[in-house]
């Protein structure tokens, strides 16, 4: 066991590492899973312009991705669904109604203009061998866009769990422009369902939304479900609908669904019952309002850590500077060396260099020649020239030397040298020419991507003003039962699911439940309505002991314990004389039980002198004498 146990803990740790890391969790790099990188890489490598077959995309993944097709599929499909970077031909489901996709063979699909410009870039892209080590992946996408905020994600790993709204692209991208051009800025989640969202308590992504469906009053019978909340279908909205109309908690008739590419649910109210006031019904009893939480957690530095929203953007931004930088230094180095190979094609063949080497017998000896044909010219190159620039101008075909254009080269020397400086401008002034390059992003795809979920504010549906009091509940004094199935002509009340009912019997118990099918209550009932916690209920009552000693006892209810049986007063006593609710009490008359020589055969008690008391006090002695009866003096 003692060496069973360092072998378990460091198989677990590593397990956990794994799943987190390599599974379930995103990177802030590129907001990707693992698997999702590997799709979108796997797409890249396979890019011509035309639709792949999933069935074939999912084959290719599947040498990067040792977990098994079904898991490529399903986030293939998911990503498709996101509609960002995956363009979808055929049936890939419908996040609206919760129908699955096809089959793979059936579908095709291939990556969006927007992937193919902002999400790779191989020159700038860090490799690592695959799991077999037959094939090259990418560490990390070198992702223009913050697509961890775009796509919205949930996993669940060993021990911790994320769950990241989306949000929509237009304004993911002028919140970094008020990142760079440091201005204040408010961002809040966009759900492709679309519906309302109270977005109070998001908290900066640590908090939770209230999101609701947008419905539409068409009439005072009429209404038409247009847009549902996110984590919801059709399907399981309708069924919450129908599961409230069965509990009698919701006013509806009948539900037809019209749903094709846009939610449309049409439902009927019951008779004499208005439009207006099924719908706070609605939000209260159904899907139509879900509150969701969120939790931002993703892989920074190789571990697991919570980020904001905020802190997410600022961070990415500052990574897209870096990017576009590396981008630019990358293409500045091309235009360089280009503008240096034009420069030294123009000496070679204006200068008749390759003469030189007509009578040279060796190869050493003809890149000597080179050398020495150019050295001249030093002067004239921009860095210093290498072997490797020997052999591309030892490359040049007769053809090209006798066919060479002397105008052609200074034009295209001419526009090297102005890309180069326009090039070098913009990495004087990065800022600048990250908020140029987002705002035409903004430009080119803002129409695409308009916001579908509206921001408003809305309280809490109150359940028990909305509850309908339709709970006919009865006591039958004869058999002592008491409940909604109990056909009694004492105590009749209607009641809510919500209400809580005080009992109080004459055996000097009380009990507060919820509204009971049936119950059998010991003694005779002498109280029973609804309990309003709020207000408490005061309470004074007469009781006597085996002594016939009489007391007084007056207590305020306002905590309870459902269904749990209270004693009124612990003394040993046959059950309670007098009961009172309310502060207002009258005066008794108590009549002393007949004694020899007995002057003094009454008094009276104000009873509305009695204070309050805790339920395990005796209460206040009235008299010192035995009372045989009490009266109660109006």
């Amino acid at each position: 066991m003692s060496q069973l146990k360092p072998l378990m803990e460091k198989n677990f740790i590593e397990y956990a590492s794994y799943v987190i890391i390599d599974r379930a969790i995103p990177d802030v790099r590129d907001g990707c899973k693992p698997v999702q990188r590997r799709i979108l890489n796997t797409l890249f490598e396979m890019h011509d312009g035309k639709f792949h077959k999933v069935a074939n995309v999912i084959g290719e993944t599947m040498k990067l991705h040792p977990h098994g097709e079904r898991s490529i599929e399903d986030a293939l499909v998911l990503l498709a669904n996101k509609e960002y970077f995956v363009e979808k031909q055929g049936n890939f489901g419908n996040v609206i109604t919760g129908h699955g996709a096809a089959a793979p063979r059936y579908i095709e699909c291939r990556l969006t203009p927007l992937a193919v410009e902002t999400l790779f870039n191989r020159a700038l892209t860090i490799y690592s061998q695959s799991y077999d080590g037959r094939k090259q992946e990418p560490l990390f996408l070198p992702a223009k866009v913050p697509v961890l905020l775009m796509l919205g994600t949930e996993g669940i790993a060993v021990g911790m769990s994320t769950r990241i709204f989306p949000h929509n692209f237009i304004e993911l991208l002028k919140a970094q422009i008020a990142i760079l051009k440091k201005k204040d800025y408010a961002l809040y989640p966009d759900f492709p369902q679309g519906g309302l969202i109270d977005v109070s308590e998001y908290n900066n992504g640590f908090g939770r939304l209230k999101i609701r469906a947008k419905i539409d009053i068409i009439d005072h019978k009429k209404l038409i479900i247009r847009q549902i909340p996110y984590s919801t279908t059709t399907t399981s909205l309708i069924s919450s609908i129908e599961s409230a109309v069965s509990k009698n908690r919701v006013s509806i008739s009948s539900i037809n669904d019209f749903t094709t590419d846009r939610v449309e649910i049409e439902l009927t109210t019951s008779r004499g019952v208005r439009s207006e006031d099924v719908l706070p019904q609605l939000y209260a009893y159904t899907d139509c309002e879900v509150s969701v939480a969120s939790n931002i957690v993703a892989i920074k530095d190789n571990q697991p850590a919570e980020i904001s929203v905020r802190e997410y953007l600022k961070g990415f931004t500052g990574q897209l500077k870096k990017q576009i930088k590396a981008e630019l230094e990358h293409e500045l180095a091309k235009l360089l060396d280009r503008q240096h190979w034009l420069t030294l094609e123009q000496i070679f063949v204006e200068n008749r260099v390759y003469k030189g080497i007509e009578k040279a017998a060796t190869e050493s000896r003809v890149t000597k020649e080179v050398y020495q044909g150019m050295k001249p010219y030093r002067h004239l190159f921009l860095r210093e020239m290498v072997d490797d620039d020997v052999r591309r101008l030892l490359d040049l075909k007769i053809r090209r030397i006798s066919a060479y254009d002397i105008n052609k080269n200074r034009e295209d020397r001419e526009a090297i040298a102005l890309a180069i400086k326009e090039c070098q401008a913009k990495l004087k002034s990065l800022t600048k020419t990250t908020v140029a390059y987002i705002q035409q992003l903004i430009h080119r795809y803002c129409e695409h991507y308009p916001r579908r979920s509206e921001i408003h504010s809305f309280e809490s549906v109150d359940k028990k003003a909305v509850t309908k009091a339709d709970i006919r509940l009865s006591y039958d004094s004869e058999t002592g039962f008491f409940g909604s199935s109990v056909k009694g002509s004492e105590y009749q009340m209607r009641v809510s699911e919500y209400d809580r009912i005080l009992a109080i019997t004459k055996d000097g118990t009380y009990r507060i439940m919820a509204p009971p099918d049936k119950i059998l209550l010991p003694g005779k009932l002498l109280y029973c309505k609804v309990f309003n916690p709020s207000k408490g209920c005061d309470i004074t009552f007469l009781y006597r002991d085996k002594g016939k000693t009489a007391w007084g006892k007056r207590i305020v209810i306002r905590k309870y314990v459902t269904d749990k049986v209270y004693e009124l007063c612990r003394e040993s006593y046959s059950g309670l004389d007098y009961l009172v609710i309310g502060k207002k009490a009258p005066e008794v008359r108590l009549l002393f039980v007949p004694a020899p020589r007995q002057k003094v055969r009454e008094a009276t008690f104000d009873l509305s002198a009695l204070s309050p008391c805790g339920l395990n006090a005796r209460g206040t002695h009235l008299h010192t004498k035995p009372v045989a009866k009490l009266r109660i003096l109006r």
